[in-house]
């Protein structure tokens, strides 16, 4: 299956094999660093669901779920010293620009996300570290590790959020053991980047969504236990 095919939407599971198929609609979620609570869930579009990848599409105008500070405010206007420890809530707002693919491998502790400009120029993929994705019915579950890698079009790479992945140690969201767990797969990402690997090599970048998928609705239960 190449990337820049166009799949169709697709009802049920595929074939009875537990994967989703090609057009359902499911959420990408992730819970607070050390908690169970979600605080941030994308609906998404199936693309492609198998063995080796999970491939999912965020559509331009998805209502999402994103943390604030208690007060409603944007998390990124909190100075970095104070931002982890004030008290957070979550807030729904709608996630505009172009739309985000998403790739993530079973087990591998990153998913790839590609974003393109409007009118579909290609603009960069985005490494973001993360546990590897529990599965459970109604879509995928992990948690965030700050630090990510931004990848240009010329195969040029660098760190990002490198501040955000110290204080996060400092204010104690994060043991070192796990933060040099998370380095690691930092430098495994690099590593695979470096030998232009799945699923950089594969041409998603090409890639364009079925225009028949409509924006999947947040639903009334987003936050429900993973069954």
């Amino acid at each position: 299956m190449t990337a820049d095919i166009l799949l169709s939407p697709g009802a049920g599971r595929d074939g009875g094999t537990g994967h989703w198929a090609p057009g359902e609609q499911v959420l990408w979620r992730y819970r607070g660093n050390g908690s169970d609570a979600v605080h941030i869930c994308r609906p998404v579009t199936v693309v492609r669901d198998d063995p080796e990848l999970l491939a999912v599409w965020m559509a331009p105008g998805t209502e999402c779920v994103k943390p604030v500070l208690a007060d409603g405010s944007p998390i990124h206007h909190e100075p970095l010293e104070t931002r982890y420890l004030r008290p957070r809530t979550t807030s729904v707002d709608r996630w505009w620009g172009a739309g985000v693919l998403k790739l993530a491998r079973p087990e591998e502790p990153w998913s790839v996300w590609l974003f393109w400009e409007q009118g579909w120029r290609f603009k960069n993929w985005y490494v973001n570290l993360e546990e590897p994705r529990r599965r459970w019915s109604g879509g995928v579950d992990s948690e965030d590790h700050f630090l990510d890698i931004h990848v240009t079009p010329d195969r040029g790479w660098q760190w990002r959020d490198e501040d955000e992945f110290a204080q996060a140690q400092t204010a104690g969201l994060m043991t070192a053991a796990t933060a040099e767990r998370v380095r690691e797969a930092g430098r495994r990402a690099v590593g695979v980047i470096g030998a232009w690997g799945r699923p950089f090599r594969d041409g998603w970048e090409h890639w364009r969504p079925n225009p028949a998928w409509p924006v999947p609705a947040l639903p009334v239960d987003w936050d429900r236990p993973a069954r």
